[in-house]
C-alpha cells in the first residue's frame, strides 16, 4: 500500500472517530514518550550533557523558527503523530517548567538524547537512562493525580498512547565504539540483552496502568551519514553489516512484542517499522522529492551532530533542508520525518 492510500485510509477512519468523539477533542487523551534523540523534545536542555539541540541551526523550520531541543530542523515523527491525532499542543519535556499543572493532562515527554535501552549508553553520554525516565514517569503519575483527580488520572493513564524510541545509540554510540563491549558480546547477544530490557520496561509500564504502546524499530543504522563516515571503511553506499545487525535486532523486537501481547491481557503493542521507509528514502530519494540522501544538511553533513560541528558556526549548512533526507549526520530532516510518519499511519490505527 503506497503512502497516498495510507493517508486515504487513515482519513476515513479519522473522520469516523472524530464524528463519534467530537471535533474539539484529540483521539486519545495523552501522548507519553520515552527514548533517545529521535523523540527528545528538550529534556537535555536541563541536564549537563553535550547532547543538546537548543541552539541554531536546530529548529530553524520549527514553530517561530526556534530551537527547542529537538534534533531536527523542524518537527519530529512524534510531532506529526500528535498533529494527526488532533492535539493542538505538544506534550512538554518533563524536566521543563512547562511540565506542570494542566499541561500534564496531554502527557509528557521523558526522552533524552544519548539514551538507550542499555543504561550504560546513557551514562557514557550523560543522558537520562531509561530506568530514570521510568522513575520520572512514576512522579508524573502522582502529579497527574493531583491535577486531575484519581479517577480521571487513571483514565488518562489507561487510554494514553505510549511511544518508545531507542536503540540506535546503543549500537552506534556504545557497542561499535566500545572494544570491551564488542569483545564480550556478539551483536546478536547484545541485541538479546537490549530486547530483554525492552520487555522488562513494557511489563513495568503495564503494571503501572499503561496499555497502548507504539515502539519504533531500529532505522537502517548503516545508512546514517555518521555511520558511513565512521564505519564505512570505503564501502560504497550504506554499511551493510550494521544494517544487518539492525534488521536482526528488529526481528527480535517483533518476536518479543508478540510474546508480550500473549502474556499481558489488554496490551496493545505495535512495532513501528522505520527501517524500510527510511531505507527506501535513502535508496531512491527522488521518488519522494528529495535531492540528497548521503549526507545531512548541517555543515558537511558527514559527521556533524549536536554541538559537535552542527552549531551556529557550521559552514556550508544547506539553505533548503526539505531537499535532504537527513538534517545532521544522524537525524532525519522534518521533510523525511513527515514521510516516516505517513508510512506509520496504518500501523498506528491499532492504538486509537
Amino acid at each position: 500500500m503506497d503512502l497516498s492510500c495510507r493517508r486515504l485510509l487513515f482519513l476515513v477512519v479519522l473522520a469516523f472517530a472524530l464524528s463519534s468523539k467530537g471535533y474539539s477533542q484529540p483521539l486519545v487523551p495523552a501522548i507519553i514518550t520515552f527514548g533517545d534523540s529521535a523523540v527528545d523534545v528538550g529534556n537535555n536542555n536541563y541536564i549537563p550533557t553535550l547532547f543538546k539541540a537548543n541552539y541554531p541551526p536546530y529548529g530553524k523550520d520549527f514553530v517561530n523558527h526556534q530551537p527547542t531541543g529537538r534534533f531536527c530542523n523542524g518537527k519530529l515523527v512524534t510531532d506529526f503523530t500528535a498533529d494527526t491525532l488532533q492535539f493542538t499542543n505538544y506534550a512538554p519535556p518533563y524536566l521543563s517548567p512547562q511540565a506542570s499543572g494542566k499541561n500534564l493532562l496531554i502527557g509528557a515527554n521523558f526522552a533524552s538524547a544519548g539514551a538507550g535501552y542499555d543504561d550504560q549508553t546513557s551514562i557514557i553520554n550523560h543522558a537520562i537512562p531509561l530506568s530514570k525516565q521510568l522513575q520520572y514517569y512514576k512522579e508524573y503519575q502522582s502529579k497527574l493525580a493531583k491535577v486531575s483527580g484519581t479517577k480521571q488520572s487513571a483514565s488518562i493513564i489507561q487510554d494514553a498512547i505510549y511511544i518508545l524510541g531507542a536503540g540506535s545509540g546503543d549500537f552506534l554510540q556504545n557497542y561499535y565504539v566500545n572494544p570491551l563491549l564488542n569483545k564480550a558480546y556478539t551483536p546478536q547477544q547484545y541485541s538479546s540483552i537490549l530486547v530483554s530490557t525492552f520487555s522488562s520496561f513494557i511489563k513495568t509500564m503495564y503494571s503501572l496502568g499503561a496499555r497502548k504502546f507504539g515502539v519504533t524499530s531500529l532505522p537502517p543504522l548503516g545508512c546514517l551519514p555518521a555511520a558511513r563516515t565512521l564505519f564505512g571503511f570505503h564501502e560504497k553506499g550504506c554499511v551493510s553489516g550494521i544494517n544487518t545487525v539492525a534488521q536482526q535486532f528488529n526481528k527480535k523486537l517483533n518476536s518479543s512484542a508478540v510474546s508480550l501481547q500473549k502474556q499481558l491481557p489488554g496490551l496493545r503493542l505495535v512495532i513501528f517499522d522505520i527501517f524500510q521507509p527510511l531505507y527506501d528514502l535513502v535508496k531512491n530519494p527522488s521518488a519522494q522529492g528529495f535531492v540528497e540522501a548521503t549526507r545531512g544538511c548541517c555543515g558537511t553533513g558527514t559527521i556533524e551532530t549536536t554541538i559537535f560541528l552542527c552549531n551556529p558556526h557550521s559552514p556550508g549548512t544547506c539553505s533548503n533542508a526539505s531537499q535532504y533526507v537527513f538534517w545532521d549526520s544522524v537525524h532525519p530532516s522534518q521533510a523525511a520525518n513527515q514521510v516516516l510518519a505517513d508510512a506509520l499511519i496504518v500501523a498506528g490505527l491499532a492504538l486509537i
